[in-house]
Protein backbone atom coordinates (compact mmCIF):
# COMPACT_ATOMS: atom_id res chain seq x y z
CA UNK A 1 0.00 0.00 0.00
CA UNK A 2 1.22 3.65 -0.46
CA UNK A 3 1.01 5.63 2.68
CA UNK A 4 -0.51 9.14 2.75
CA UNK A 5 -1.22 10.00 6.30
CA UNK A 6 1.30 8.04 7.35
CA UNK A 7 5.03 6.83 7.25
CA UNK A 8 6.13 3.57 7.87
CA UNK A 9 9.71 2.93 8.74
CA UNK A 10 11.38 -0.42 9.01
CA UNK A 11 14.21 -1.54 11.41
CA UNK A 12 14.83 -4.99 11.23
CA UNK A 13 11.91 -6.60 13.23
CA UNK A 14 10.26 -3.06 14.62
CA UNK A 15 7.85 -1.04 12.32
CA UNK A 16 7.60 2.51 13.19
CA UNK A 17 4.03 4.00 12.36
CA UNK A 18 3.81 7.73 12.27
CA UNK A 19 1.08 9.91 12.18
CA UNK A 20 2.08 12.74 9.05
CA UNK A 21 -0.66 15.30 9.30
CA UNK A 22 1.90 18.02 11.24
CA UNK A 23 -0.29 21.13 9.58
CA UNK A 24 -3.65 19.22 11.40
CA UNK A 25 -1.70 18.51 14.97
CA UNK A 26 -2.20 15.00 13.36
CA UNK A 27 -6.02 15.26 13.82
CA UNK A 28 -7.23 12.34 11.16
CA UNK A 29 -9.57 13.34 8.43
CA UNK A 30 -11.60 10.35 6.73
CA UNK A 31 -8.95 9.17 4.24
CA UNK A 32 -6.61 9.32 7.22
CA UNK A 33 -8.75 6.89 9.73
CA UNK A 34 -9.05 4.69 6.66
CA UNK A 35 -5.69 4.35 5.92
CA UNK A 36 -4.84 3.65 9.35
CA UNK A 37 -6.90 0.52 9.57
CA UNK A 38 -5.58 -0.75 6.36
CA UNK A 39 -2.00 -0.06 7.98
CA UNK A 40 -2.62 -2.36 11.20
CA UNK A 41 -4.66 -5.10 9.45
CA UNK A 42 -2.26 -5.16 6.34
CA UNK A 43 0.28 -8.12 6.07
CA UNK A 44 2.92 -5.62 7.19
CA UNK A 45 1.86 -6.20 10.34
CA UNK A 46 1.54 -10.44 9.95
CA UNK A 47 4.81 -10.66 8.03
CA UNK A 48 8.37 -9.35 9.66
CA UNK A 49 6.77 -7.00 12.46
CA UNK A 50 6.71 -8.55 15.84
CA UNK A 51 6.31 -4.91 18.16
CA UNK A 52 4.81 -1.47 16.14
CA UNK A 53 5.91 2.05 17.71
CA UNK A 54 3.00 4.34 16.87
CA UNK A 55 4.51 8.30 16.63
CA UNK A 56 3.42 11.46 15.31
CA UNK A 57 5.15 13.50 13.70
CA UNK A 58 5.60 17.40 14.19
CA UNK A 59 4.83 18.68 17.94
CA UNK A 60 1.91 16.61 18.49
CA UNK A 61 1.37 12.93 18.21
CA UNK A 62 -2.83 13.15 17.40
CA UNK A 63 -5.12 15.37 17.75
CA UNK A 64 -7.94 13.09 17.09
CA UNK A 65 -10.71 13.49 14.53
CA UNK A 66 -10.17 16.56 12.02
CA UNK A 67 -13.46 18.96 12.80
CA UNK A 68 -13.56 19.14 9.04
CA UNK A 69 -14.74 15.98 9.10
CA UNK A 70 -16.78 16.35 12.55
CA UNK A 71 -18.61 19.62 11.92
CA UNK A 72 -19.52 17.88 8.34
CA UNK A 73 -23.06 16.52 9.26
CA UNK A 74 -24.77 17.50 5.95
CA UNK A 75 -22.78 14.19 4.33
CA UNK A 76 -25.61 12.40 6.24
CA UNK A 77 -28.73 12.26 3.37
CA UNK A 78 -31.58 13.64 5.43
CA UNK A 79 -33.77 13.73 2.25
CA UNK A 80 -35.39 10.15 3.09
CA UNK A 81 -36.08 11.31 6.93
CA UNK A 82 -34.54 12.09 9.72
CA UNK A 83 -34.42 7.89 10.97
CA UNK A 84 -32.48 6.91 7.95
CA UNK A 85 -29.87 10.03 8.60
CA UNK A 86 -29.26 8.56 12.16
CA UNK A 87 -28.74 5.20 10.68
CA UNK A 88 -25.97 6.57 8.47
CA UNK A 89 -24.51 8.69 11.23
CA UNK A 90 -24.23 5.26 13.48
CA UNK A 91 -22.81 3.69 10.51
CA UNK A 92 -20.13 6.27 10.67
CA UNK A 93 -19.28 6.20 14.33
CA UNK A 94 -19.15 2.15 14.02
CA UNK A 95 -16.49 2.73 10.65
CA UNK A 96 -14.75 4.88 12.96
CA UNK A 97 -14.34 2.36 15.80
CA UNK A 98 -13.31 -0.10 13.05
CA UNK A 99 -10.41 1.90 12.75
CA UNK A 100 -9.37 1.91 16.22
CA UNK A 101 -10.38 -1.62 16.81
CA UNK A 102 -7.45 -2.64 14.07
CA UNK A 103 -5.00 -1.33 16.80
CA UNK A 104 -6.14 -3.35 19.56
CA UNK A 105 -6.46 -6.49 16.93
CA UNK A 106 -3.58 -6.06 16.09
CA UNK A 107 -1.68 -9.05 16.50
CA UNK A 108 1.56 -8.05 17.93
CA UNK A 109 2.01 -5.40 20.55
CA UNK A 110 1.59 -1.50 20.23
CA UNK A 111 3.53 0.90 21.70
CA UNK A 112 2.49 4.57 21.66
CA UNK A 113 5.50 7.22 21.72
CA UNK A 114 3.63 10.25 22.94
CA UNK A 115 4.14 14.11 22.91
CA UNK A 116 2.10 17.23 22.68
CA UNK A 117 -1.61 16.81 22.12
CA UNK A 118 -2.88 13.62 22.65
CA UNK A 119 -6.73 14.12 22.86
CA UNK A 120 -10.00 13.24 21.47
CA UNK A 121 -9.81 10.64 18.92
CA UNK A 122 -6.43 10.48 19.45
CA UNK A 123 -6.81 9.50 23.26
CA UNK A 124 -8.84 6.70 22.02
CA UNK A 125 -6.42 5.46 19.84
CA UNK A 126 -3.60 5.68 22.36
CA UNK A 127 -6.10 3.30 24.96
CA UNK A 128 -6.35 0.91 22.49
CA UNK A 129 -2.30 0.57 22.02
CA UNK A 130 -0.72 -2.19 24.40
CA UNK A 131 1.78 0.36 26.23
CA UNK A 132 2.31 3.87 26.33
CA UNK A 133 4.68 6.69 27.43
CA UNK A 134 5.13 10.09 27.02
CA UNK A 135 7.48 13.61 27.12
CA UNK A 136 6.69 15.96 29.98
CA UNK A 137 5.31 18.42 27.02
CA UNK A 138 2.29 16.18 25.81
CA UNK A 139 -1.19 16.50 27.35
CA UNK A 140 -4.59 14.26 27.30
CA UNK A 141 -8.16 15.20 27.10
CA UNK A 142 -11.16 13.46 26.63
CA UNK A 143 -12.05 16.65 24.59
CA UNK A 144 -15.28 15.17 23.16
CA UNK A 145 -17.17 16.69 25.93
CA UNK A 146 -16.40 20.50 25.65
CA UNK A 147 -18.02 19.38 21.79
CA UNK A 148 -21.26 18.79 23.14
CA UNK A 149 -20.84 15.25 22.27
CA UNK A 150 -20.26 11.74 24.17
CA UNK A 151 -16.94 10.20 23.71
CA UNK A 152 -17.76 7.41 21.31
CA UNK A 153 -14.42 5.86 19.16
CA UNK A 154 -13.36 4.02 23.07
CA UNK A 155 -11.59 6.01 25.64
CA UNK A 156 -15.07 4.97 28.09
CA UNK A 157 -14.65 1.67 27.65
CA UNK A 158 -11.14 1.00 27.51
CA UNK A 159 -9.80 3.54 29.70
CA UNK A 160 -11.75 1.66 33.09
CA UNK A 161 -8.91 -0.92 32.39
CA UNK A 162 -6.26 1.47 33.04
CA UNK A 163 -7.59 4.53 35.16
CA UNK A 164 -9.40 4.61 38.88
CA UNK A 165 -13.23 5.19 38.16
CA UNK A 166 -12.68 8.25 40.16
CA UNK A 167 -10.00 9.18 37.81
CA UNK A 168 -12.23 8.31 34.83
CA UNK A 169 -14.93 10.03 36.11
CA UNK A 170 -13.47 13.01 36.71
CA UNK A 171 -11.74 13.53 33.38
CA UNK A 172 -14.63 12.67 31.10
CA UNK A 173 -17.23 14.91 32.80
CA UNK A 174 -14.64 18.08 33.02
CA UNK A 175 -12.64 17.26 29.53
CA UNK A 176 -9.42 19.33 31.61
CA UNK A 177 -5.98 18.21 30.35
CA UNK A 178 -3.93 15.93 31.92
CA UNK A 179 -0.26 17.01 31.74
CA UNK A 180 2.72 14.58 31.09
CA UNK A 181 3.72 13.83 35.00
CA UNK A 182 0.16 13.88 36.23
CA UNK A 183 -0.56 11.04 33.14
CA UNK A 184 2.55 8.80 34.90
CA UNK A 185 0.85 9.30 38.17
CA UNK A 186 -2.74 8.18 37.26
CA UNK A 187 -0.87 5.84 35.15
CA UNK A 188 -2.44 6.32 32.03
CA UNK A 189 1.18 5.96 30.74
CA UNK A 190 4.26 3.84 32.01
CA UNK A 191 6.37 6.57 32.30
CA UNK A 192 7.15 10.06 31.19
CA UNK A 193 10.16 11.41 30.13
CA UNK A 194 11.46 15.27 30.10
CA UNK A 195 12.78 15.25 26.73
CA UNK A 196 11.55 12.76 23.40
CA UNK A 197 14.78 11.82 22.53
CA UNK A 198 15.36 10.00 25.59
CA UNK A 199 11.79 8.64 25.25
CA UNK A 200 12.51 7.25 21.91
CA UNK A 201 15.84 5.48 22.98
CA UNK A 202 14.04 4.19 25.95
CA UNK A 203 11.00 2.89 23.85
CA UNK A 204 13.28 1.23 21.34
CA UNK A 205 14.97 -0.96 23.51
CA UNK A 206 11.91 -2.05 25.10
CA UNK A 207 10.66 -2.88 21.69
CA UNK A 208 14.02 -4.40 21.20
CA UNK A 209 13.18 -6.76 23.83
CA UNK A 210 9.98 -7.35 23.13
CA UNK A 211 11.34 -7.92 19.38
CA UNK A 212 13.58 -10.76 20.86
CA UNK A 213 11.25 -13.26 22.17
CA UNK A 214 9.46 -15.74 20.93
CA UNK A 215 6.66 -14.37 18.15
CA UNK A 216 4.39 -17.01 18.68
CA UNK A 217 4.75 -16.54 22.35
CA UNK A 218 4.40 -12.92 22.20
CA UNK A 219 1.21 -12.51 20.16
CA UNK A 220 -0.25 -15.40 22.41
CA UNK A 221 0.48 -13.37 25.42
CA UNK A 222 -1.02 -10.59 23.73
CA UNK A 223 -4.23 -12.43 22.79
CA UNK A 224 -4.35 -14.29 25.87
CA UNK A 225 -4.70 -10.61 28.01
CA UNK A 226 -7.06 -9.41 25.47
CA UNK A 227 -9.48 -12.38 26.09
CA UNK A 228 -8.68 -11.67 29.71
CA UNK A 229 -9.93 -8.21 30.29
CA UNK A 230 -13.28 -9.33 29.32
CA UNK A 231 -13.99 -12.99 30.92
CA UNK A 232 -14.17 -14.44 34.01
CA UNK A 233 -11.13 -15.79 35.63
CA UNK A 234 -12.08 -19.45 35.29
CA UNK A 235 -12.93 -18.74 31.84
CA UNK A 236 -9.61 -17.03 31.16
CA UNK A 237 -8.06 -19.94 32.76
CA UNK A 238 -9.52 -22.44 30.42
CA UNK A 239 -8.67 -20.20 27.61
CA UNK A 240 -4.78 -19.64 28.03
CA UNK A 241 -4.47 -23.91 28.99
CA UNK A 242 -7.10 -24.73 25.02
CA UNK A 243 -4.55 -21.91 23.41
CA UNK A 244 -1.18 -23.52 24.94
CA UNK A 245 -2.56 -26.93 23.78
CA UNK A 246 -3.03 -26.12 20.43
CA UNK A 247 -0.28 -23.30 19.93
CA UNK A 248 2.71 -24.18 22.21
CA UNK A 249 5.73 -24.21 19.91
CA UNK A 250 8.53 -26.96 21.08
CA UNK A 251 10.77 -25.60 18.74
CA UNK A 252 10.43 -22.11 20.18
CA UNK A 253 10.98 -23.74 23.80
CA UNK A 254 13.98 -25.67 22.83
CA UNK A 255 15.52 -22.56 21.06
CA UNK A 256 15.05 -20.92 24.34
CA UNK A 257 17.09 -23.30 26.25
CA UNK A 258 19.89 -23.80 24.17
CA UNK A 259 20.44 -19.87 23.65
CA UNK A 260 20.49 -19.91 27.60
CA UNK A 261 22.86 -22.77 28.27
CA UNK A 262 24.84 -21.58 25.13
CA UNK A 263 24.87 -18.30 27.08
CA UNK A 264 23.69 -16.71 23.58
CA UNK A 265 20.66 -14.66 22.21
CA UNK A 266 18.39 -16.68 20.69
CA UNK A 267 16.74 -16.89 17.04
CA UNK A 268 13.41 -17.42 16.82
CA UNK A 269 11.70 -17.68 13.36
CA UNK A 270 8.67 -15.42 12.07
CA UNK A 271 5.19 -17.04 12.19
Amino acid sequence: MKEKHFEIETLGHIVKVRFNRPHKANALNMEAWLEMKEIFSSSIIDGNARVIILEGSGKNWCAGIDLELLMNFNQFDNSAGEARKRVELRAFILNLQSCINAISSCPVPVIASIQGACIGGGLDIASACDIRYCTEGAFFSIKEIELGLVADLGSLQRLPSILSPGILNELAYTGRKVSGLEAEKIQLVNRCFAERQDMDNYILEIANIIASMSPLAVKGTKEVIRYSAVHSIEDSLRHVANHNAAFLSEVDMMEAFSAKMGKRDPDYKNQ
